[in-house]
């Protein structure tokens, strides 16, 4: 298992960006509460990438959580994609569709930390703006845990792939994403 020691997250939202922790209290119907887990990373290994190999979190449990910026005429609309950290999210193609958009890109650094709330580097779908549509990859609910951002560099989440699928706005969308070569 992965070399990570978790905590159920109603127990340390102290690791959790306060976003994060008021989506958690204001969960739709039940609240997983038994099924979220939280465990505190060294911060300087946040980065998937990073995060997986120091802690033993196969590839194909980790996930990201992207914001785009969707632009058509004079309307921007923002919106969260989730998807397996071995593919990356088809932003002009599915993605840009699915927003109605004549332009998607990655939202710059700064206003995705600014509208979120959150930590760049760890940005998660929970606690997302209310209004945003959330797309996630079909692979993601078919994975038993996650490892996914906490809104805060120095933890991640563990989460139930399917749990995702129950978030406010969230769309599970299949072929979301495209593998990395």
């Amino acid at each position: 298992m992965w070399k990570l020691v978790t905590h159920p997250v109603s127990q340390r939202t102290d690791l959790v960006a306060p976003p994060v922790a008021a989506a958690l209290a204001a969960w739709p119907g039940p609240t997983p509460v038994d099924k979220l887990f939280v465990a505190e990373i060294d911060p300087e290994l946040a980065d998937t990438a990073n995060c997986a190999a120091a802690y033993a979190v196969p590839m194909e449990a980790s996930a990201n959580c992207v914001v785009i910026s969707g632009k058509r005429g004079g309307t921007t609309t923002m919106a969260a994609c989730v998807v397996l950290a071995t593919t990356r999210a088809d932003v002009n193609g599915t993605v840009r569709k699915r927003l109605g958009a004549r332009k998607a890109s990655f939202a710059p650094q700064q206003e995705a930390v600014e509208v979120t709330g959150m930590e760049y580097g760890g940005i998660t779908p929970v606690g997302l703006p209310a209004d945003w549509p959330l797309l996630v990859d079909a692979a993601v609910i078919d994975q038993p845990y996650v490892l996914i951002g906490s809104g805060l560099r120095r933890s991640k989440l563990a989460v139930p792939g399917a749990v995702l699928a129950e978030l406010p706005n969230a769309e599970v969308v299949k072929d979301l994403a495209q593998p990395v070569e």
